[in-house]
């Protein structure tokens, strides 16, 4: 597929897993009479995921998360070239996601950024359980290694074919279900950055843990993913 195809996949795919996964939480979960709750929020962004795989993911590898992007190219799956591109674009999909939200969200009567938020990612007083500096650090690193590992396996040419967003959407939604109230969930920089930029000053300040975490956490893992399963064939795209 050509480079500005692929692209656009991983924007589309960025933008619906930002806005679906953060627009549960903020027009969804915020109001009890709702009741989607934490499992609601985690099944959004594990659906979303697995959606657009099916959806986009034969155009662009279904990356949406400049974790996996940069996981895969540790793991020699997708060639240098195409970092810079996927990244840029999956960050400019899921700031748009982040200003529709933030539009529709402030067409409510007493919305309030400050009060209501966009689902921003933080720790300490701003972790949803108020966990540490150091419990979000480890979540977001040893979450998003495991999240790579399982993207790494569900994809290589000896797994079940066709199955592969199956098993990483519902890992998506694991990972929320345990990380939510530590850090309201990342492993994706690109999702953390989209609310952040709206929400700005404690929500920027925090945002490099939300860069550097998941970015440690899928080099490790394809580093490691390739030395478990010596013989497994690299190829272009997840």
């Amino acid at each position: 597929m050509p480079l500005v195809n692929r692209c656009l996949a991983e924007f589309l795919g960025t933008f619906m897993l930002v806005f679906g996964g953060c627009g549960s939480a903020v027009l969804a979960a915020a109001f009890p009479q709702v009741g989607i709750g934490l499992l609601g929020v985690a099944l959004a962004f594990g659906l979303t995921v697995l959606c657009m795989a099916y959806a986009v993911g034969r155009v662009s590898g279904g990356h949406f998360n400049p974790a996996v992007t940069v996981g895969l190219f540790t793991a020699r799956r997708i060639p240098a070239a195409d970092l810079a591109p996927y990244i840029i674009a999956q960050v400019i999909g899921a700031v748009a996601a982040a200003a529709v939200l933030y539009l529709i969200a402030s067409g409510r009567p007493g919305y309030s950024l400050v009060v209501n938020g966009l689902a921003a990612n933080g720790y300490g007083e701003h972790s949803p359980g108020s966990y540490s500096l150091l419990a979000g650090f480890v979540s977001e690193t040893l979450l998003t290694f495991f999240f790579l590992l399982i993207i790494l396996g569900s994809t290589e040419q000896r797994a079940p074919q066709g199955f592969a967003p199956i098993s990483i959407g519902l890992a998506l939604t694991l990972i929320h279900l345990i990380s939510i109230p530590v850090t309201n969930t990342s492993v994706n920089p690109a999702r953390s950055l989209g609310p952040a930029v709206f929400v700005g000053g404690w929500a920027l300040t925090q945002l490099w843990l939300f860069w550097v975490a998941p970015l440690l956490g899928a080099v490790l893992a394809g580093l490691v993913y390739p030395f478990l399963a010596r013989g497994t064939e690299t190829y272009a795209d997840a």
